[in-house]
């Protein structure tokens, strides 16, 4: 009789255990705004998340087509190349550009979206021999420098001056895997990992709730890490002296530059920036590379920002929120 109730007892159990689907992990990339974009879902429904990912890669191209400075017939290209002298924009590029004129402001002006004439005289993509710019080229440049002049007057967006033109770099990437994220989380997906490299972007927690671990590279040896930091449904920006750069007599010359002299700016080696949203964090970590460091860490305390600093000695700043784990 015990044997047979035993029977009964561990039949629903093994059906039970055997119901369960497996959790799966479900990874793609793709090459967008000039970079490799990786996607990566867990979940038990293979099908569901290769559907989402397929659609948030979707959403990604969508924006790059529609506003990337650098793809051909954009917006931003049309506006740039003078094929339109005013592009009348939707809500969504009403949001993303209110948004930049508040970052430009709060940067005392030093964080500048028509950088690129500055950008196309240093060339940091370029691997030909050059010298450093002269006084009288980087003041030609910087004469073209000046976001006060794109004029955002309700949803017409234009230039007051000829010469000025929108780089997208330092922003778009961040707001196009945020939107990524919200396109998987409309079709039900609970656990996702989005990456550009520099801008990262999570949907919750890793399976079992553990938390997304994110090494945090020394900025003077990659090969090292400073530590780790966990993600939990946030999204996170890194800017670094070490990822873009070109060498000059032996000398190194980052990409994120001071439009104030046309030089890169000196005082930072990185800036990490962790927030609940992308788009947030990829802007914050350019424009807080222009700021005193005292400046950035008072912002970030006051809305809720994680940020560390490394300053050109090596020394670490971290906002109050920052948890920079042993590696």
């Amino acid at each position: 009789m015990l044997k047979k109730i035993l029977a009964i007892l561990i039949l629903p159990i093994f059906i039970l255990s055997c119901g369960k689907k497996e959790i799966k992990k479900i990874e793609k990339n793709s090459f967008l705004f000039g970079t490799y974009i990786s996607i990566t879902v867990y979940d038990e429904d293979e099908k569901l998340a290769k559907r989402a990912i397929e659609l948030a890669f979707n959403e990604i191209e969508r924006l790059d087509n529609k506003f990337n400075s650098k793809v051909k017939g954009s917006l931003i290209d049309k506006l740039n190349s003078g094929e339109e002298k005013e592009i009348i924009l939707d809500d969504e590029g009403k949001y993303i550009f209110q948004n930049l004129k508040s970052v430009y402001g709060l940067s005392d002006e030093k964080y500048d979206i028509t950088i690129g004439p500055l950008l196309d005289l240093w060339d940091f993509g370029s691997k030909a021999e050059r010298a450093v710019p002269t006084t009288d080229q980087l003041d030609k440049a910087k004469s073209k420098v000046d976001f006060s002049k794109v004029i955002l007057d309700g949803n017409r967006l234009y230039y007051a001056d000829n010469g000025i033109e929108i780089d997208t770099g330092s922003f778009l990437k961040g707001y196009a895997i945020e939107k990524a994220k919200e396109v998987m989380v409309n079709e039900g997906i609970k656990s996702a990992f989005i990456s550009s490299i520099s801008s990262i972007e999570t949907i919750n927690t890793k399976p079992e709730g553990k938390k997304w671990r994110i090494g945090i590279e020394n900025p003077e040896n990659t090969q090292e890490l400073l530590g780790v930091v966990e993600l939990d449904n946030q999204g996170m920006g890194v800017s670094g002296d070490y990822q873009t750069f070109i060498e000059i007599d032996g000398k190194k010359y980052h990409h994120i530059l001071d439009k104030t002299d046309g030089y890169p700016v000196k005082d930072k080696k990185m800036v990490v920036v962790i927030s609940n949203n992308a788009f947030f964090s990829d802007m914050y970590s350019t424009a807080f590379f222009m700021m005193p460091i005292s400046k950035i860490i008072e912002f970030s305390e006051k809305n809720n920002l994680a940020v560390l600093v490394v300053d050109s000695n090596m020394k670490i700043y971290m906002s109050k929120d920052f948890n920079l784990l042993k590696k």
